[in-house]
């Protein structure tokens, strides 16, 4: 039997201390402040997902190179690290994780890692009170707090200070990097209250896969339902599917939408029950929930894959939005 993702973190941590550290790092632990980039070159950082990744390296700029774990369509619910993942983290002088149980176990060997070196959670500077905790998820809080751009830009901030900590040499820069993304993100909220909200009241209904979209619908005025609970872990049940497909009918919803990391089957089954009842329902589009788009596309960036959603909505429900997106650069459909 392989270890466990712990155990071998555990191993690498007891080889690390053995060595003196990992080789070419000069990064110190969570708890002693200030470190050093690798040699004279760019500080190595690790994120868990794009969310993350994107965050760092608009903050870092030219002074951090982002190592991304979890790639396009993958679920992090789900997701198992190898041992060439815990290496890689091992490996870097500064780690970012989502936070929020978002990295589900994972989160608990990331905590491990950070009496070794700095981890961060980037959510750890949104308030208490701005996050959800469902019915079904208690004890836990929603984790899907990037769908809320207002919310997400408080992670900039976090991002700003741990790379100021570690490298106060450059601290300048990052705090500049930071505002400037926050206006972009600014921008990129706006869109997303002007443009969700022109869809008729009547039909701002946005029916998902799984609960991913809580922080979308408050913070852009929709009515957020979804087949499974919180985590992709959870399983649809035909009561839940039935109870959806009456709501299809009875308020005339005229689209659902699938997910790039989660299979499409339990959507299909709303499409093909309201379709038996007589009422037609299209697939609006596929939105991106736990993992951005293709890397080196539009898509493939927090700003893009937000636009994306908020365009895809706007337009399938009945709202005026540009098919291009708020910068005109979505793919077409």
């Amino acid at each position: 039997m392989k270890p466990s993702f712990l155990a071998t973190a555990a191993i690498l941590l007891g080889c690390l201390a053995g060595c003196g550290g990992s080789p070419g790092a000069t990064s110190p632990s969570a708890g002693t402040g200030n470190g050093s980039t690798t040699g004279d070159g760019a500080i190595q950082a690790v994120a868990t997902v794009g969310m993350v990744a994107d965050l760092v390296r608009h903050v870092g700029g030219d002074h951090v190179d982002v190592t991304q774990m979890m790639g396009a369509g993958v679920d992090p619910h789900l997701y198992k690290a190898t041992r060439d993942d815990v290496a890689t983290i091992m490996a870097a002088d500064i780690v970012f994780y989502s936070g929020l149980m978002l990295e589900g176990k994972m989160s608990d060997t990331l905590v491990t890692i950070g009496r070794r070196k700095p981890v961060y959670a980037v959510t750890e500077l949104i308030p208490q009170d701005s996050l959800l905790e469902p019915d079904d998820f208690s004890g836990h809080y929603d984790p899907h707090v990037w769908m809320d751009v207002a919310a997400w830009s408080r992670c900039v901030d976090a991002v700003a200070a741990a790379l100021s900590e570690f490298d106060p040499e450059h601290a300048e820069e990052y705090a500049s990097n930071a505002r400037e993304y926050r206006k972009r993100l600014q921008r990129l909220h706006e869109y997303g209250q002007t443009s969700l909200g022109s869809i008729p009241e009547s039909s701002r209904v946005l029916i998902t896969s799984h609960d991913a979209f809580n922080y979308f619908g408050r913070a852009y005025g929709l009515t957020v339902l979804g087949i499974q609970g919180l985590s992709t872990e959870s399983e649809a049940g035909l009561q839940r599917i039935n109870e959806l497909v009456d709501l299809l009918v009875d308020r005339k919803i005229r689209a659902v939408f699938v997910e790039s990391s989660v299979p499409r089957k339990n959507i299909e089954a709303l499409v093909d029950g309201a379709r038996v009842r007589g009422h037609d329902v299209v697939i609006g589009g596929e939105l991106y929930s736990d993992a951005m788009g293709t890397p080196g596309t539009y898509e493939g960036t927090y700003e893009g894959m937000l636009d994306h959603n908020i365009t895809i909505v706007t337009r399938s429900l009945g709202g005026d939005a540009p098919a291009g997106g708020l910068n005109g650069e979505l793919a077409s459909d």
